[in-house]
């Protein structure tokens, strides 16, 4: 298989965007307060995203072992999730940005699953950048998912797995290009395992709050130096 070198055309961004509490904690304000600092970086970085030649940004909004946190935070996460998606909906499909969500919505509460599906109608036709929002989202609980529907397929093929994968992940198995880990840690925490096989891995020390649209494009230029060889050889070593 012949070494594909970085594509010039818009690519597929993941971020676990960590570090919310910890930017909070570090400066004396409750952890709510870095949730709220998390979220309005959000919008910042989407916006940045649509300059940087980037087509797909999947942000890791909620995980399904968030669940886990005290009832005070899960209570404010899910509020921050639902205003900002009641707010940015027109926003973002006045600036062509397109809104969905991956992962479960049977948890979560009647107004979030409401605000998800009118952020994802009003602005479906948004070309300038796909905004995906995991939510109650766990790669390992999704993949299951999908293998326990998967026997019941009688053209057995990865594009039919994938074709299940998306429905219970409700959008497609796509590709990631970069994945981005903000706050420090090196690990993916069961974020897009399937779509991030061949993905390149880029982790920095700041903090989801502080990290700006500046860094994500210290990301993308660092991510166009990589030579990605989908377990080939660089052409230079193969001739």
């Amino acid at each position: 298989m012949k070494m594909n070198s970085i594509p010039r055309e818009k690519i597929h961004v993941a971020i676990i965007t960590d570090g919310n509490g910890r930017w909070a904690t570090s400066r004396g304000m409750p952890r709510s307060a870095g949730h709220r600092a998390g979220a309005e970086n959000l919008r910042r970085i989407a916006r940045a995203a649509k300059n940087l030649n980037i087509g797909t940004l999947t942000l890791y909004a909620f995980s399904a072992n968030n669940w886990q946190r005290p009832a005070a935070e899960v209570k404010a996460l899910m509020l921050l999730l639902h205003d900002y998606l009641i707010v940015e909906g027109p926003r973002c499909a006045h600036s062509g940005i397109r809104i969905s969500a991956i992962g479960r919505r049977d948890r979560i509460s009647p107004a979030l699953r409401a605000a998800i599906e009118s952020a994802e109608a009003v602005t479906a036709e948004g070309r300038e950048l796909h905004l995906r929002l995991a939510v109650d989202y766990s790669s390992r609980e999704m993949l299951y998912r999908a293998a326990c529907r998967f026997y019941t397929v009688t053209q057995v093929s990865r594009k039919s797995f994938e074709g299940i994968l998306g429905d219970v992940t409700h959008d497609d198995a796509r590709e990631v290009d970069l994945v981005i880990r903000t706050g420090g840690e090196q690990r993916l925490s069961d974020y897009l395992l399937w779509e991030s096989a061949y993905a390149e891995l880029y982790f920095t020390k700041k903090m989801w709050p502080e990290f700006t649209g500046e860094d994500l494009a210290a990301a993308m230029a660092e991510y166009r130096t990589r030579v990605r060889t989908f377990g080939s050889l660089p052409e230079a070593v193969a001739s």
